[in-house]
């Protein structure tokens, strides 16, 4: 049988879109917007003959038309320049060739080098951490644990799974606790359904309101000019709701077909199926003692992410003081283990070099904005942008949005990608038009985890292959839970951009 043809990972899919930029600087007419940035205690205007000082004031604000709190800059929530409505000027053209397109992705690597080091960071404290095995001895005590009590451990795993990623962005690492949990929900009268809901329906859910996540909330908060804590509490509360529905979700369908197996819908769909390979919990029957030093590391790994979130929220803290943090967690488990310092290195560069795809991505992203940038055209897109959608209701606009992510998320599903690539124009285009920036960054949160459960280039159906049940079998599942997240994710931005 011949073999498919491959769907395009995220960098060609990018570096497409890099020589479609370059293509715009020759088709699009050139121009700029001035730009409004807090330099010292003043706010500076660049135009496009000088820089003019203003005074750090609303009254400023007021008469250059910016419908921004001047409490927004002077606490650094706004991180980048803001375009000044009504004061787009026309240039002349200054078209990419081949070099530029070469130079792009290079010159975005060095642009985002903070934001990649950060990355790289927590790969290698993942790492680090999976090493001393604490992750998995936790998830199996849990197991033994909750023995008799599965409708516990469905709710705890998947509270704790949606927290991991919503926290630190945990997804494609779930899929060790597959064989940790198929064969207990199996045994305890249950489907493949049901774990396979717990590990990718928790972690993917946990993505949508992503509080903490690295990859998808801060990323996308930086790029879009606006500090990530915006928007913190409606996250933490939508968090809840939606995690909640899913545990509900779980929890009705796992009690329906443990009372009649024949309500399966692997039964009715797929037939009888086993998982692809053989996979066995402990051989123990008694509960496994979590020793001191486990209890130890999951306590500093929770804590690590706690600390990240209080040295943001308290004291300022942005890429260099949260690299540190991972850093420094990383040494404290090694000294704690006694880790070699062979390995501790091994583990640590094994584990920056899991995320190096995306730290690349990050930058070849970021090379698309330098291409439009340099060619004098990222402004003209935003203002013939705004021109066609000027007068639109910004429930409208914003929901508009949310279906560009959703249909989006086909092609890019990295979540970090997709927000270095669309969020410096559309963060932009979100003061033009009104709405708050941080809604833009939930719409792309929204939209891209909506997709993320049906995605065949995500990762459900890598998750499928390890339960060996069918997509339709899937879809059958989350279509009713999906469309109830839909509709609470509409009304969350809704209420947002009124908020």
């Amino acid at each position: 049988m011949a073999n498919k043809r491959a769907f395009p990972g995220p960098i060609p899919i990018l570096m497409l879109v890099i020589i479609l930029a370059a293509a715009g600087t020759w088709l699009l007419p050139a121009g700029q917007y001035n730009k409004l940035a807090v330099s010292g205690k003043n706010f500076t205007m660049v135009t496009d003959t000088n820089e003019i000082i203003l005074p750090l004031t609303q009254k400023t604000l007021d008469s250059l038309g910016i419908q921004i709190k001047v409490e927004k800059f002077i606490a650094g929530d706004i991180r980048k320049p803001v375009s000044v409505p009504g004061s787009f000027t026309k240039q002349k053209r200054n078209q990419q060739g081949f070099i530029n397109i070469l130079q792009a992705p290079v010159k975005g690597i060095v642009d985002s080098v903070e934001i990649i080091l950060f990355v790289l960071v927590i790969g290698g404290f993942m790492f680090v951490f999976n090493e001393t095995g604490a992750m998995v001895k936790g998830i199996t005590w849990l197991a033994h644990t909750m023995k008799g009590r599965e409708q516990w451990l469905i709710a705890i795993l998947t509270i704790v799974l949606s927290f991991f990623a919503g926290s630190y962005g945990m997804y494609e690492e779930a899929i060790i606790f597959y064989p940790i949990l198929v064969p207990l929900f199996l045994a305890a009268g249950y489907d493949l359904l049901v774990p396979l809901a717990i590990i990718f329906g928790g972690t993917t859910i946990g993505s949508l309101p992503a509080f903490s996540n690295p990859f998808s909330v801060i990323i996308a908060s930086n790029a879009a000019g606006i500090n990530w804590m915006d928007g913190l509490g409606e996250r933490l509360v939508l968090w809840v709701i939606v995690t909640g529905l899913l545990v509900w979700y779980i929890l009705r369908y796992a009690a329906k077909i443990k009372k009649d197996p024949t309500a399966s819908l692997v039964y009715k769909i797929d037939g009888e199926v086993k998982p692809l390979y053989e996979i066995n919990i402990s051989n123990e029957t008694s509960t496994p003692k979590l020793e001191g030093k486990t209890k130890l590391l999951l306590l500093i790994y929770i804590a690590t992410f706690l600390t990240m979130i209080a040295g943001v929220v308290f004291l300022g803290w942005w890429t260099t003081e949260m690299s540190s943090l991972f850093l420094g967690s990383s040494i404290l488990v090694a000294l704690i283990t006694g880790l070699n310092e062979k390995v501790f290195i091994r583990e640590f560069t094994n584990g920056a070099g899991s995320l190096l795809s995306v730290a690349f991505i990050i930058g070849v992203a970021r090379g698309v904005t330098i291409i439009l940038n340099d060619g004098h055209v990222s402004d003209s897109i935003l203002y013939y942008t705004a021109n066609l959608v000027q007068g639109i209701q910004p429930a409208f606009f914003i929901l508009l949005l949310l279906l560009f992510y959703v249909v989006f998320s086909i092609f890019i599903q990295s979540s970090s990608g997709m927000a270095v690539l669309t969020m410096p124009i559309i963060g932009a285009l979100a003061i033009l038009v009104h709405v708050p920036g941080r809604e833009i960054v939930n719409s792309y949160m929204y939209g891209m985890c909506l997709m993320s459960f049906l995605a065949p280039t995500g990762l459900i159906l890598p998750s499928l292959a390890m339960v060996n049940i069918s997509l339709k079998t899937w879809f059958k599942f989350i279509m009713p839970l999906l469309i109830m997240f839909a509709i609470i994710s509409i009304v969350a931005l809704v209420i947002g951009i009124y908020l």
